[in-house]
């Protein structure tokens, strides 16, 4: 008798949203739908999954997913407050529980000072927005690929 792999972590954070009826939304900067993607990959993911936003061109930060102006002419696109602004405008936007916002640079080249692997990932609730620094290794997909993962792991820990 063979048994099924447990669930990957998408399929766990479905399930931990299923759970208290509660949904997800994402503004993708460097992960540019990756996170969404991943989440949609899972069966019943339109019972938790709201949508998202690719905001990769600085000036959709603010068009789509509601970031300040001036927060990104003061912080600039590659900044905590960022991603921060991200989450809850995003949450905001799509009518969901959760925001997520991700930023960074997936590489080759530095952005603003910042070297590829240098993520700011955003998660709110509409009470507390935290905010991850993370500096991943790899190349380009190892860097977005890495970002999902942590964006998917954060949410699972702030969901208990």
């Amino acid at each position: 008798m063979t048994t099924a792999p447990p669930p990957g972590p998408a399929a766990r954070l479905h399930a931990a949203l299923l759970a208290r009826g509660e949904t997800v939304a994402a503004a993708e900067s460097l992960t540019a739908g990756l996170f969404c993607a991943t989440l949609a990959s899972v069966p019943g993911a339109s019972a938790t999954l709201r949508g998202g936003v690719v905001v990769y061109a600085t000036d959709l930060k603010t068009a789509l997913a509601d970031v300040p102006a001036d927060l990104l002419a003061e912080h600039g696109p590659v900044a905590p407050e960022t991603a921060a602004a991200l989450a809850e405008g995003v949450r905001l936007r799509c009518g969901s529980s959760w925001g997520v916002g991700l930023t960074g640079v997936a590489g080759p080249d530095p952005v603003d000072g910042h070297g590829p692997g240098r993520v700011y990932l955003g998660i709110s609730d509409g009470a507390r927005t935290d905010v991850s620094e993370l500096d991943l290794p790899g190349d380009r997909d190892a860097v977005r690929t890495g970002s999902v993962a942590a964006a998917v792991d954060a949410l699972l820990a702030r969901l208990g």
